[in-house]
Formats: C-alpha cells, sequence, structure tokens
C-alpha cells in the first residue's frame, strides 16, 4: 500500500483554522522553510519566520529581505504550541523573535535546535530547561512525536569547536507517519541512503537552488529542483513538497517551474509546490 501527498485548499484565515482541533496529522506552509504541524492534541513547528526581522536587519543594503509574501499567522494566533525545530541559526530558519514570542506565550514549549549552536543563541530568551540539543542520529520523543536529526549541507558542513554539526534536518515520526524536513541542504555523500533507510513518506526540501555570486555575498544555497526530484526519486521517498522560493526576490525560483516539473516526474513521484492557503496530508492510496 503506497502513501500520497495532497494539499486541500481552505477558505479564510489560517488563524481561524487552528481553532479548530486536527483530527489526524496535516499541516501548512509559513513561507520559506517554514511549517506548521499538528496531529490530535499537538502541534509542532519547524523553521517558522513571522517577524520582519530581516527586512529591518538588511534595510539598505545590497541584497533586500523585504518579504515577497506576508507571515499567513501572527504568534499570537497559533494557539498552543508544544514544540519547535530550528534547523540552523540563519535567520530566516532560527528567527529570534518568534522563537522568544512563543516561548512567552507557551510556557511549557521546548526547543529543539542542533548542538552546534550552542553558543551562538546564548542572547536568546528562552528557557534554558526547554530547550534540547539535536544531534544526528539520536531521537528525541515528546509525547506522541519521534524526531530524528540528520546531517544537512549547507553547501558545506558546518561543526563547532566540539564536532557538533550546526546544520541539520529532522525527520519527524507521528502517528505511524514519517515526515522528513531537510533544513537547507545540498546533496552529500551518504545522504540517498540515509534516507532510504529512515524511509519517509513525504520529504519536505528546498529548491530555489545556489549560485556562486550568492554564496561570494554570504547566501549559502540549497538543493536545485532538479537535485531534490533526483534525491527524493532514488531515496525512495515517494512524496515531495517543495519550498523555500517565493520569500526574497533574491534567492527564489519561478513557482511556474515547480509546477511543469510535477507532471513530468508523475509516473515516478507525487511532487506538490509548497502554498499558502493549503492544508497538506498524507493518505493510504
Amino acid at each position: 500500500m503506497s502513501v500520497r501527498l495532497f494539499a486541500e485548499s481552505f477558505s479564510g484565515a489560517l488563524a481561524d483554522l487552528l481553532t479548530h482541533p486536527a483530527e489526524n496529522l496535516e499541516w501548512y506552509w509559513l513561507g520559506q522553510a517554514g511549517f506548521l504541524l499538528r496531529g490530535p492534541n499537538y502541534t509542532w513547528l519547524i523553521d517558522p519566520y513571522l517577524s520582519d526581522r530581516l527586512a529591518d536587519k538588511y534595510r539598505g543594503k545590497p541584497l533586500s529581505h523585504v518579504r515577497m509574501m506576508p507571515a499567513p499567522v501572527a504568534v499570537s494566533q497559533l494557539g498552543r504550541v508544544d514544540l519547535v525545530l530550528c534547523t540552523h541559526r540563519h535567520g530566516d530558519h532560527l528567527d529570534q523573535p518568534t522563537l522568544e514570542n512563543i516561548a512567552e506565550k507557551n510556557p511549557k514549549a521546548r526547543f529543539v535546535l542542533p548542538a552546534g549552536i550552542k553558543q551562538e543563541i546564548a542572547e536568546f530568551q528562552l528557557p534554558r530547561g526547554n530547550i534540547f540539543w539535536a544531534v544526528p542520529d539520536q531521537p528525541l520523543k515528546y509525547g506522541p512525536l519521534t524526531i530524528t536529526a540528520l546531517p544537512a549541507a549547507h553547501e558545506a558542513f558546518g561543526y563547532d569547536e566540539a564536532g557538533h554539526h550546526k546544520f541539520v534536518g529532522y525527520s519527524c515520526l507521528f502517528a505511524e507517519r514519517s515526515i522528513y524536513h531537510s533544513g537547507d541542504t545540498v546533496l552529500y555523500p551518504g545522504l540517498t541512503h540515509r534516507l532510504r533507510t529512515a524511509g519517509p513518506d513525504v520529504a519536505l526540501l528546498p529548491v530555489n537552488g545556489r549560485r556562486a555570486e550568492l554564496l561570494a555575498q554570504g547566501i549559502a544555497g540549497n538543493l536545485s529542483l532538479e537535485e531534490a526530484i533526483a534525491l527524493s526519486v532514488e531515496a525512495g521517498i515517494p512524496n515531495l513538497l517543495a519550498h523555500h522560493f517565493g520569500l526574497f526576490a533574491f534567492n527564489t525560483i519561478d513557482p511556474r517551474l515547480i509546477d511543469a516539473a510535477s507532471l513530468t516526474v508523475a509516473n515516478r513521484l507525487t511532487l506538490v509546490r509548497a502554498e499558502l492557503g493549503k492544508r497538506y496530508y498524507l493518505r493510504n492510496s
């Protein structure tokens, strides 16, 4: 029996939808690499960037970080948050205002961060007892959710002085469904084998690619659309949700390319483009 990814449009605001409990595993795109996932009585987020901190930080500089799309929900509208996962230190993945606001409104929320960035977030106003440090291949269990970090290579691996990874992805197991969020990564030796072994039902992969001129300005890149498709097919992952585009004008791709590719790979893979206003879920087919 195969598992297929479905995308269902909803009307109204995401905030209104979140006032109703989830009956099964479902998730929503927050823009860039951010997702809100929830099931019965449990909600977690991955890489939520819900502020305009980067627009302020880079105002007047060559690479504008003004949003091309608004945040689909405010922290105050999220309701109860049980867990937040962040894949690395970059501000569009680990957003200090968003995390601190979540912690303020959800005193029991836990935060899972790569062990290699421990010193880099020392100034964050997060309850230290609620922070857990992710080390690849060491599962962490939180209620009905099991999280396992995998290494990520944001054009290259990054390590702290103790050798801990600064860039990770996460495999999330919830109600016998497995979702893999790669974080920012490119292909590296062993990644395909790791994913084939993990056997996720769906991969949430960046598709904005990389360019030498951006790397020269400190903007590391990601998988291209073609690489994300090839990785999913070679690792035997049946579903791919493509994201990490449409937020910053200097670092995106034309979403029509994703739609066109979804037609050409339909016999090998279910490829879906991340969109605001959509609910994502898995179903046996």
